[in-house]
């Protein structure tokens, strides 16, 4: 081949799109992100600008008896594959198939796993399934349960595929490269498997690690097996083993008994490329890494495998040594975008910690320089400090980061005076990477995070338009109290814990919205909401902050730390908008637009202190909330506490301008959105499926069409 065609071949692949790039297909919604490249997108228009606030519900579809309790935050995000909808739902993570257009069940397929099913560190309905086809008639749909088990399923009987693993099943806690209890084992999954060109990839979570019991636990590993028969066909250390690249990362043999250090996000996949993206967490003890010297790869990196050997291609470490629950919590987002000219083949990683980090998915370079930059040593005992964080030069944060006075929230006199008066009670700083303190530590109670440990970004995820090179990326305002005290010997080997009570500070006076589910403020893989109690893995979206150290092993969250506020009067200390949504131009990386999302509760509107002042309609509500991209429309709902119209408590599902991010429609739902909008094409009809939940409102499915 001559070098001019040669060029001219590099030119002509270089210019075509993946098929990640164009969203979805024939009105389908093939996958958790509506295909493996986790745009979001669909190209649907027959809901557009013009007749979207005529939408109504067009059928329900309710999951209360699908498990021995309700569920009261389904984050399952259904498929609509030829013609039927499948989803997971249920405390019991049932999978279900639907008539799209009715509802109407077709079939349902449950496995009761005893003590190994109560013991899982991640509970509830999960948050989806995948699909398969060999194009010729067999078709399936592969689940995950809560006990770490990986089924495979006929997609049109829900019969399970018997030549698959052992009739058709695969025990994930076991051909894992390490020992551990079947029935108690920390570890599990909330997330579904991906498949892409015949192997299906399965991450791995654990409880989050405020307070561990130990610093020894199980590996995250992540794993890649064959579509057919379930065998597995790779396995990456995420946590290297003697030998491998980036053992010398865990000092003091540290490798050998840290654990955690899974993909517990949503996995992204480049068919084409014959690629698989992984997000990866930080391992054992959220805010305290003495145990694990180092840096830690691959903690908190994006590594790009091979899908068919698991080969490692390229990774990047966004955290080195993690203190602060900063794990990549959400899918990497594929993109081709054009950049000074040049014409990349992107992924884009958004963060807890508000940075977006973009690569070029084929080399693993950043689009835009990413600074090795100087950070704060902190003082706590026995820990290991990184002296640089890597920080990206573009795009700029898309939340705020740290903690400036100028910040603090000044709705009053009173409660400015307030809120720096909490903030002077705490060590802060102006940057992200402000390190965790001790309690008592320069007579403070600790120190205050910005973001908290659920973000700016979770496991939502963003959404990407390839027509306009938009990225639209959803972030809570919310900062969390750090106050480590010396672990209890007679409860963990931990030298030191979190025991500054865990959850997040909201934007209102708690007691909001409490529900059942795990109490406490954990914020890796988001399994249940802060609560004051109740059913667990079965938590209400949304519920009050506060609640003590999930994980179960350290000090208890009490003391000096429990008696300092973290409030303001019950208020955020800090301005708002509590939750938005940051348009981004990918092709320059410039912010385009941000717009709260969310009206003001009730309870700041009619707040006796705030008679008199006047308090923007929209302040943003944190929480976590998925975003979809159409054609001519940007979608997401809203969270907290539900709104009284009219007599009635209603939450809102609304449409936005993508080029501006006005409000298009806003439509009154009767429960909160908790999963990933989808959309897909049905008998000449568009319809639009969210999952919603509150407080008192066991989960359901919603349709929403036109008239």
């Amino acid at each position: 081949m001559s070098r001019k065609l040669l060029a001219a071949c590099v030119i002509l692949a270089s210019a075509l799109p993946l098929a990640a790039q164009n969203g979805t297909k024939n009105g389908e919604w093939r996958a958790y992100a509506g295909e493996p490249g986790s745009t979001k997108y669909s190209p649907l228009d027959q809901i557009n600008k013009d007749n979207a606030k005529t939408l109504r519900i067009a059928w329900r579809y309710k999951t209360d008896n699908l498990g021995p309790r309700p569920d009261f935050n389904m984050e399952a995000t259904p498929l609509m594959v030829n013609g039927v909808l499948y989803t997971q739902a249920g405390t019991r993570r049932a999978v279900v198939a639907l008539d799209p257009g009715t509802g109407e069940q077709l079939w349902m397929w449950r496995m009761d796993e005893g003590k190994r099913g109560n013991s899982a560190p991640r509970q509830g309905s999960g948050r989806g399934v995948a699909y398969w086809t060999d194009g010729r008639g067999d078709e399936r749909i592969y689940t995950v349960t809560p006990g770490y088990q990986l089924v495979a399923l006929n997609a049109k009987t829900g019969v399970p595929i018997s030549t698959f693993g052992v009739k058709g099943v695969v025990d994930l806690k076991q051909n894992d490269d390490q020992v551990m209890d079947i029935d108690t084992a920390d570890i599990g999954l909330n997330s579904g498997p991906v498949v892409g060109n015949n192997t299906v990839v399965v991450g791995a979570a654990h409880l989050p690690g405020t307070a561990p019991r130990s610093k020894t636990n199980v590996k995250g590993y992540v794993r890649g097996f064959d579509v057919r028969t379930g065998k597995r066909l790779w396995i990456f250390h995420t946590i290297p083993q003697p030998g491998e690249f980036g053992n010398d990362t865990w000092l003091n043999d540290s490798w050998s008994y840290t654990g955690n250090a899974g993909n517990w996000a949503p996995i992204t996949i480049d068919e084409e490329l014959n690629r698989v993206y992984l997000t990866i967490e930080s391992g054992t003890g959220d805010y305290y890494g003495g145990h694990r010297p180092g840096n830690n790869l691959f903690t908190d990196s994006i590594v790009a495998l091979d899908l068919t050997s698991g080969k490692r291609y390229w990774y990047f470490q966004m955290v080195h040594h993690d203190i602060w629950d900063w794990d990549v919590p959400n899918p990497a987002i594929l993109m081709n975008i054009t950049v000074d000219g040049k014409p990349i083949k992107a992924v884009a990683v958004p963060s807890k910690q508000a940075y977006l980090y973009t690569f070029d998915r084929v080399t693993g370079e950043p689009v835009w320089p990413i600074v090795e930059t100087p950070v704060p040593k902190g003082k706590v005992q026995g820990e290991w400090y990184s002296p640089t964080q890597p920080i990206p030069s573009k795009p700029a944060p898309y939340d705020r980061q740290g903690f400036r006075e100028e910040d603090l929230l000044d709705w009053t006199p009173e409660i400015k005076a307030e809120a720096l008066r909490v903030l002077n009670l705490y060590k802060t700083g102006p940057t992200a990477f402000e390190p965790p303190a001790a309690r008592g530590e320069d007579g403070k109670a600790g120190s205050l995070q910005m973001p908290g440990n659920n973000g700016g970004s979770n496991w939502e995820g963003g959404c990407f338009d390839p027509e306009t090179g938009m990225l639209y990326i959803w972030s809570s305002t919310q900062y969390n109290r750090r106050s480590l005290v010396p672990g209890d010997p007679s409860r963990t080997d931990m030298m030191m814990v979190d025991g500054g009570g865990g959850g997040e500070a909201g934007p209102a006076p708690a007691g909001d919205n409490a529900g059942g589910g795990r109490a406490g403020g954990g914020g890796r893989g988001g399994g249940g909401a802060a609560a004051a109690g109740g059913g667990r893995g079965a938590g209400a979206p949304d519920a009050a902050a506060g609640g003590g150290a999930r994980g179960g092993g350290g000090a208890a969250a009490g003391g000096a730390a429990q008696a300092a506020p973290t409030t303001a009067f019950g208020f955020q200390i800090v301005k708002p908008p509590y939750g938005r949504i940051t348009a981004i131009n990918m092709n320059t990386g410039d912010h385009v637009w941000m717009k709260p999302i969310g009206s003001t509760p009730d309870n700041i509107k009619n707040n006796p202190m705030l008679k008199g002042v006047d308090i923007p309609a929209y302040i943003g509500r944190p929480g976590r909330l998925g975003t979809m991209v159409t054609k001519t429309l940007l979608w997401a709902g809203e969270r907290g506490p539900l709104n009284n119209v009219n007599g009635q408590q209603v939450s809102f599902f609304r449409s936005y301008d993508k080029m501006t991010g006005e409000i298009v429609s806003e439509m009154p739902i009767p429960a909160n959105t908790t999963n990933i909008p989808i959309t897909y094409m049905f008998n000449g009809k568009q319809y639009i499926v969210i999952a919603v939940a509150a407080a008192g409102h066991p989960a359901e499915l919603l349709a929403l069409s036109l008239p």
